[in-house]
């Protein structure tokens, strides 16, 4: 089943039949000693830090795919309002949150 997925609360072309709950789905990363390192030289010069830039794009990708997961469980066609959220969790790791509305969507006629 393929999944919707948008950050407004509708979606054009479709009127909400059930609301489904709340699809989340999170992960934590942790930093490793070669990335520290790279970060640390790139904070001596300034500029983007490419290192945790790719690390935390891949959270975001990973918290995503896993609310998916958890919409389709709930038994959503789609998901609504959907938003990230990041926090630290110790000195070298972040938590990256996906979150959202799982709803059942039918084409409007």
């Amino acid at each position: 089943m393929e999944i919707m997925v948008v950050t407004t609360p509708e979606i054009p072309g479709y009127r909400i039949v059930e609301v489904k709950g709340i699809a989340r789905g999170g992960i934590v990363m942790a930093t490793h000693l070669g990335r520290d390192i790279m970060a640390f030289l790139r904070n001596i010069k300034g500029g983007e830090v490419k290192e945790y830039t790719q690390m935390m794009a891949q959270a975001r990708e990973e918290a995503l795919k896993r609310m998916i997961i958890h919409a389709k469980e709930l038994g959503a066609n789609a998901v609504v309002n959907v938003r990230f959220a990041t926090s630290n969790v110790g000195s070298s790791m972040a938590e990256v949150y996906a979150y959202g509305t799982a709803v059942v969507v039918e084409r409007e006629e």
